[in-house]
């Protein structure tokens, strides 16, 4: 909105202007009167040495937050300045924007003089006279004295004491309020200490410049803990994208695997049905073949000849009533609807522990500990094999080596979630599982799974069992794959085996308190080696399970 400037000195302006020969509406003045910064008239306007004029207040806000920087720019030009610069009022600036903010005001107000007939605004109010004035009965009044002149206003009554009508003219330090001066003498604050309005009007100031830095510190504290705020929140965004893309990649996951589970139940639940076709067509068969019986019984039946029907061939058979389909029969007749839930259960709770493989499990880097091998094992250089041999080593004698052909890992686990592969192809009599630092080194008990502070997974031959404290778990399936899996959740307090063929089978879980960090341990009998599988990536991981896992064979 254009602004018209009304006062002598606005006109002056405009004077200027047109003695330059340059056209200045009111609207171009009003323009050049405006800091950049807040858009509005200056108030105590200040110049930098670049020229440019600023509010002092906006100026100083602005270095206030550039001073983390150590350097201070100007708004309008952007010169920097090493060291924060002196402000310097712009007096000529100053004088000219206090005419336009009192005309503004003026006008704003809507206060006018008393002797004017209300059509010129005042420009001062007499707190004696209760009376506002205008420039031109202003010059008059003063000729009076001992007036005091305020801002213009027609609400005096707020500037004299209430009980004796006088102007306020101290401050009672003692109840923290203005009073006039028979307030001091014969009213209700005798004997109280006083201060000048304007004295007590200093004190506060500094107080509230004391406040105001407070204030601006609390500010500046604001302002750092948003910063950081937002800092987290972009960190936080960029985690979050990439955490709803890995969550989509194993729901889509999930769907695909569901969808051919679902393809492979009722392509099971089909065949099952389409059984009684085939039961059906056999029994069709059986009663032909009973007819046929049926009709040469009855032949032989009603022969006169003996020696005819003493000569008939396989009549054992064609009273053989012996059914060789009872047991096809009997396992196609009924719907194995159990089974097919089992098989359900079992196939979702595997998709669920592959879908969220990979999930916060570490790969263990597996090396064995020479000082626990027994000396008739070799350990190969990368100390991921383990050998049988015929030969014994001359190795030293330590408290923690094996007297049996076993081996532990030099790292433990003591928290986590963490797995690690063997590969079992090259032995047919091995045991290989977990155990805590203090199982025994020598006799039987030592074996992994043959006491309280081990758990494994064995192969005797053809014979595959899972083991703890010499409690032996037959495993009647065997295992199809070379590639053995182990899993450790500490915290979850299980661990766990699996065969690594397409899909990943799960073998056997042990649920128990561990005391103790444990060690991955290695047993073989025969002259076959174990190898520990390298540790893969965490990302590559795609089938290994992170949830509550049940004992399942």
């Amino acid at each position: 909105m254009t602004q018209e400037i009304h006062s002598p000195l606005s006109s002056a302006f405009f004077i200027n202007s047109f003695t330059a020969g340059v056209t200045m509406t009111s609207a171009d003045v009003t323009a050049e009167l405006r800091c950049s910064i807040c858009m509005e008239i200056y108030r105590d306007p200040v110049t930098l040495s670049c020229g440019h004029n600023f509010c002092r207040g906006c100026i100083t806000q602005a270095w206030d937050h550039q001073k983390l920087l150590k350097e201070y720019k100007c708004s309008e030009c952007q010169k920097i300045y090493l060291n924060r610069p002196k402000l310097v009022r712009n007096t000529t600036l100053h004088n000219i924007c206090e005419a336009f903010h009192t005309e503004t005001e003026q006008e704003q107000t809507g206060v006018f003089c008393n002797y004017c007939d209300f059509s010129v605004p005042a420009t001062k109010s007499c707190l004696q006279c209760e009376t506002p004035l205008c420039d031109h009965h202003l010059r008059k009044h003063d000729r009076s004295g001992g007036h005091t002149l305020l801002p213009p206003t027609t609400d005096l009554g707020k500037r004299k004491c209430s009980v004796h009508k006088r102007i306020l003219e101290y401050y009672c330090t003692e109840d923290a309020a203005c009073v006039c001066a028979s307030c001091s003498v014969i009213g209700g604050h005798v004997g109280h200490k006083m201060m000048s309005l304007g004295e007590a009007s200093v004190e506060k100031k500094k107080k509230l410049r004391n406040d105001l830095q407070k204030v601006m510190t609390e500010k500046e504290e604001a302002e750092k803990r948003v910063q950081s705020l937002e800092e987290g929140r972009r960190k936080a965004q960029e985690k979050a994208a990439g955490e709803a893309e890995r969550v989509t990649a194993l729901f889509r996951d999930l769907r695909r695997r569901l969808k051919k589970l679902e393809k492979r139940i009722l392509s099971d639940i089909m065949r099952r049905v389409q059984s009684y076709d085939d039961i059906i067509r056999q029994l069709e068969i059986k009663k032909e073949e009973l007819s046929r019986k049926m009709r040469r019984i009855e032949e032989l039946c009603h022969m006169t000849d003996p020696l005819t029907v003493l000569q008939e061939s396989h009549t054992g058979d064609l009273c053989d009533t012996e059914d060789r389909h009872d047991k096809q029969l009997h396992d196609g007749w009924d719907l194995d609807v159990a089974g097919i839930s089992h098989t359900l259960h079992t196939a979702l709770s595997d998709i669920m522990f592959g879908v969220t493989g990979g999930i916060s499990v570490q790969p263990a880097d597996i090396l064995l500990d020479v000082n626990t091998a027994n000396n008739m094992l070799h350990i190969s250089d990368d100390r991921k094999t383990v050998s049988r041999l015929y030969t014994c080593y001359n190795r030293p004698e330590p408290p923690e080596r094996f007297l049996y052909n076993q081996v532990l890992s030099s790292r433990s686990f003591s928290s986590g979630r963490h797995y690690w592969e063997v590969d079992v192809g090259g032995s047919e009599w091995w045991r290989v599982g977990m155990c805590y630092p203090s199982i025994d080194r020598g006799g039987d008990q030592s074996l992994i799974g043959s006491n309280n502070k081990s758990w494994g997974l064995c192969r005797w031959g053809n014979q595959y069992s899972v083991i703890h404290d010499r409690k032996v778990i037959r495993l009647p399936n065997g295992i199809p794959s070379d590639r053995v899996r182990i899993y450790l959740d500490y915290e979850a307090r299980q661990i766990s085996f699996y065969a690594l063929c397409d899909p990943i089978r799960h073998l056997h879980t042990f649920t128990a308190t561990f005391t103790e960090p444990l060690h991955a341990g290695l047993y073989v009998m025969d002259s076959g080696c174990i190898k520990i599988s390298g540790g893969r990536e965490s990302g590559e991981v795609k089938d290994l399970p992170t949830g509550n896992i049940t004992g399942r064979e």
